[in-house]
């Protein structure tokens, strides 16, 4: 058994509705919770696309649902999907953040910072409106394929995925709406579920990620516009990481603390900090069905009367407005036969690869390639050659794709025999690229040609699980 920190327990015992006994007991029990997020754009709640049994729902969440036991989520076919996100319950209290903080029918900018590896970016694009853009940053180079690969997973259009530190965002002065800042911890909240955790934690870690997480706040607070919403939370316990950057946010950032409704059966513990008495929001998993969890929520100060706070973009993008024709009209045909309503988006060229960008966002596009590092943006379609379009895997699992392309739905077996890429047979009379999907939904490519069936799942993406 592992045994919690002192330390921790004796920094805790001062805090608003922490208790000790059932606090320790909870983690000594070894109990697990699995929790997942559907996604709306693909299942809704259809809670019969990922089983029969009658769901608990996560309370602050609408697409939020416990399971019963954990599945292997590898050999699922709807989990590669992108049906539904793997994600701790209680982190999934930031749609409450935003729903309570936000206009969310409005056209937002967004951006999530640490954003790896997705589970607060697909639940951001989930609830904000279609017209919005969502940027979604990891600053560690060695996570973003996998941050991409969800959001790729999750399907839509208007998400640009980059890998920048948080002081580059400084190149773009007042152009969010919102940004979340779910910010690198120490860990403590996750003990439960990673109890190898424990041996990491000291407080000269806490200390450090403090400082990291005011150093990471500082850079990012130009970003924001005047009258914008910051989301900041950790998966920690300490004061120092939640609480004390509570303060520090007010006194440093010209920000004002929001409070947030919550139900008393939720369980979620309201704080007050300390010197500037912000408002804070904890989970304890002794009091709620989730893990250790702090969220805090802050609007930027909008100072003086009449002020124009309209983004400026860069002096380099204002110069570079001539575009250029990189389609001929036939291949513009070609591409918009492939997608739902095609004239709502624009399409750029990269290398010999086409991408597809919701028609909003032409003008946000160079204002971003500017001051940043992207590494996705909207949806791939595929490699235009000879006027015919070698689709590719993103556009199979996005949301924009046309009902019109073939398919071909197969059972549960032959899919994950074609996700681990091996041939597979089908009695489709169908020839050319056909869209296979399990249980309606898309999960790839295949091409059917005259003596066999070719499997165009991505290599670097294939199941290995037998």
């Amino acid at each position: 058994m592992n045994t919690l920190p002192e330390e921790l327990i004796r920094s805790l015992r001062n805090i608003e509705s922490f208790n000790e006994e059932t606090f320790k007991a909870v983690h000594e029990s070894g109990g697990q919770i699995t929790s997942i997020r559907l996604n709306p754009q693909k299942i809704g709640n259809r809670q019969s696309a990922i089983g029969n049994e009658q769901l608990e729902r996560v309370p602050w969440n609408e697409y939020g649902y416990y399971l019963n036991e954990r599945p292997s989520f590898t050999l699922d076919p709807l989990f590669h999907a992108g049906a539904y996100y793997v994600q701790e319950a209680s982190s999934m209290f930031l749609e409450e953040a935003l729903k309570q903080t936000v206009d969310l029918a409005k056209p937002l900018k967004v951006l999530d910072l640490c954003a790896a590896p997705g589970g607060k970016s697909t639940l951001i694009q989930s609830i904000i409106s279609a017209a919005s853009l969502l940027v979604s940053n990891e600053v560690i180079k060695t996570r973003v394929h996998i941050l991409a690969e969800n959001i790729t997973k999750w399907g839509a259009a208007n998400v640009i995925v980059t890998n920048n530190d948080p002081s580059d965002f400084q190149r773009l002065p007042g152009y969010f709406d919102v940004i979340v800042v779910d910010a690198p911890c120490s860990g403590s909240g996750l003990f439960r579920k990673d109890p190898a955790a424990i041996e990491e934690w000291s407080e000269n870690n806490v200390l450090h990620c403090a400082q990291r997480q005011q150093r990471i706040l500082e850079h990012v607070m130009p970003a924001l516009k005047d009258g914008g919403i910051l989301i900041y939370s950790t998966c920690s316990y300490s004061k120092e990481e939640d609480e004390a950057i509570a303060d520090w946010m007010v006194e440093q950032s010209a920000v004002g603390s929001l409070q947030l409704a919550v139900h008393d059966d939720w369980g979620i513990v309201e704080t007050v900090s300390e010197k500037e008495k912000a408002y804070s929001y904890r989970f304890y998993p002794d009091k709620v069905k989730g893990e250790g969890f702090f969220i805090a929520a802050f609007k930027k100060a909008t100072p003086g009367n009449n002020i124009n706070n309209e983004f400026t973009p860069p002096t380099t993008v204002q110069k570079s407005k001539k575009k250029t024709a990189v389609f001929t009209p036939k291949e513009i045909e070609i591409l918009k036969s492939y997608l739902i309503d095609g004239d709502d988006y624009f399409f750029i060229k990269q290398n010999e690869e086409v991408i597809a960008m919701p028609l909003h966002l032409e003008k946000e596009l160079p204002v971003i390639q500017s001051a940043l590092y992207i590494k996705k943006a909207g949806v791939k379609l595929g490699t235009l050659i000879r006027n015919e379009l070698i689709p590719d895997h993103e556009l199979a699992v996005s949301n924009i794709i046309n009902d019109s392309i073939p398919r071909l739905d197969i059972e549960k077996e032959t899919a994950l025999q074609y996700l681990r890429r091996e041939e597979i047979k089908t009695t489709s009379g169908e020839k050319g690229w056909i869209l296979l999907t399990h249980m309606q939904l898309p999960i790839g490519w295949i091409k059917a040609i005259t003596n066999r069936i070719n499997n165009y799942y991505p290599a670097s993406w294939r199941i290995l699980n037998k």
